[in-house]
């Protein structure tokens, strides 16, 4: 049975936030910056798969930690899929992003 879900999709502010953050880390150590990004990539395929399985912030909006980064991603849900808001550094900023519309 195929699902009516579509693919994750990024609001235009978070894929900048996924491009810098995957430059950061490249010009850290070489690798880095491709290591960061295919955790993102996992992280992105389990919140596909499991959108409800992360800690919630409120009642649409959840929140999936890197394990090796100290990033999260911050998605909301609904019946269409999953929109990714923001990667956001764990440290820095908290909520910067909490006026972000929920259409991409």
């Amino acid at each position: 049975m195929r699902s009516t879900r579509s693919a994750p999709l990024a609001h235009e502010p978070a894929q900048a936030e996924l491009d810098e953050a995957v430059a950061w880390y490249a010009d850290q150590a070489p690798g880095s910056g491709e290591r960061f990004l295919l955790e993102f990539l996992q992280a992105l395929r389990l919140i596909e798969q499991f959108p409800l399985a992360w800690h919630p912030l409120t009642p649409d909006l959840r929140q999936c930690r890197l394990q090796r980064f100290p990033y999260s991603v911050i998605y909301a849900t609904d019946d269409a899929g999953v929109l990714v808001l923001a990667v956001a550094h764990q440290h820095r900023k908290p909520g910067y992003w909490r006026d972000r519309q929920r259409t991409p």
